[in-house]
């Protein structure tokens, strides 16, 4: 109850409430900055993976000593394993595109059977235009919807493939230009992706790239991408010929590391936010202090410990930071709910792009909630609280009452 008289703020008292309502504040906005950081730096980290995953195999099986062309028979052994979701076989080979506007583009040409590309849904399922009917006939590709834009394409017009490795001739080797109908066009929400991967049928990448009947690699997705290492020797052990595998860790380690670096390092900047605030609580109850210097005096005369008068200050500087705390989880909860709304809102007042996907790989600015990275904020804030509230309820325990009522 002394507690909370003491910081109800008063008129003669208007500096002390100023402080305690800075100290509030700065609080509130360092520990919703702090979990808003956080839920986007988790979720930004999180759809990479979920599209890098999505269309990349979890683990990449090249072959050994001699071709892959026994594609088909690996693939289905492969397939067998349980925990195994899908072995794709697939063509790769560099091109440049163009199409109806602007210079030509470089892309990357995958070649994948009908089969397997309906059950990769993170493309097949995300279909802005056409359809995958002339895909399935070996009469079409799929291209993102950034290239079909920097190109000029819908679906229905022709795309222009110029591939370096073409025919052998007594002159040379040729480039080799095919044009193809685009049957569809998709959007991961990925820019690198959608704007440099082109799909064609299976057959065909093979007559294109001089790889008739045999494939350049499987990719494999499985259920549980974390446990790729137990997977290992089961995939091998399927596959029942020379190979080399490589799984996704390895393949983006610098890039995931590098995220992780940074999800680190934010935490620690804005902690030192957070600590900015706590110590605007210590200003605040040093003033408190000096304004009831005359109050605690009294107090100790009616027989109030120092104890007692340590508690009540440490009350008052934890009570400032749990509100300060609760006020903070429940702005950045609401800003992490709404983050796709206040992007657009950003486009619309700013009349430009504030979350650059050529720049940032998604579209949207993403944000994940971890509860325990949430709880550990706010066990953060409130610790450093409690800790900003000790010096001045030691100073303010050990007020001598004669000193205090000396010139009263």
């Amino acid at each position: 109850m002394i507690a909370w008289r003491y910081l109800r703020p008063r008129k003669k008292e208007a500096a002390v409430s100023i402080v305690t309502i800075i100290s509030l504040v700065g609080v509130t906005l360092g520990v919703a900055a702090l979990i808003i950081v956080m839920a986007v730096m988790n979720g930004f980290r999180a759809e990479l993976l979920d599209r890098i995953l999505g269309l990349n195999g979890h683990v990449i099986v090249q072959p050994i000593e001699r071709p892959l062309d026994d594609y088909d028979a690996v693939a289905a052994r492969i397939t067998a394993v349980d925990g195994v979701t899908l072995a794709v076989p697939l063509i790769e080979g560099q091109t440049l595109a163009s199409g109806n506007v602007g210079a030509g583009t470089g892309a990357l040409v995958r070649g994948v059977r009908a089969e397997d590309f309906s059950r990769l849904e993170s493309i097949s399922g995300n279909l802005t235009e056409g359809s995958l009917v002339p895909f399935a006939a070996g009469e079409g590709v799929v291209i993102g919807i950034r290239m079909a834009r920097n190109l000029g394409l819908i679906a229905g017009d022709r795309i222009t493939l110029v591939s370096p490795d073409g025919d052998v001739t007594p002159f040379g080797t040729t480039p080799r230009v095919k044009s193809y109908p685009v049957a569809a066009i998709f959007e991961m929400g990925m820019s690198e992706y959608d704007g440099s991967i082109i799909f064609m049928p299976f057959e065909e990448a093979q007559l294109y790239f001089n790889s008739e009947g045999v494939a350049q690699l499987i990719e494999i997705f499985i259920d549980d991408p974390d446990a790729v290492d137990a997977y290992r020797p089961l995939i091998e052990e399927a596959g029942d010929r020379p190979m080399f595998l490589v799984d996704w860790r390895q393949r983006n380690s610098a890039f995931f590391s590098a995220l992780v670096i940074e999800r680190n390092a934010m935490f620690l900047i804005l902690s030192i936010v957070v600590l900015v605030a706590s110590l605007n609580i210590i200003s605040s109850l040093i003033m408190l202090v000096k304004e009831k210097g005359r109050g605690i005096a009294i107090l100790r005369t009616m027989g109030a410990s120092q104890s007692s008068i340590l508690r009540i200050f440490i009350m008052a500087g934890t009570g400032v930071g749990v509100v300060g705390t609760a006020a903070g989880v429940l702005l950045g909860v609401i800003v992490c709910w709404n983050i796709q709304g206040i992007q657009r809102f950003m486009n619309w007042v700013s009349g430009a792009e504030v979350w650059d996907p050529t720049i940032r790989f998604l579209s949207e600015i993403p944000a994940r909630l971890n509860p325990g990275e949430t709880l550990a904020v706010v066990l953060l804030s409130l610790a450093l609280s409690f800790l900003a509230a000790i010096i001045p309820a030691r100073r303010a325990a050990k007020l001598d009452p004669v000193e205090a009522l000396r010139y009263e």
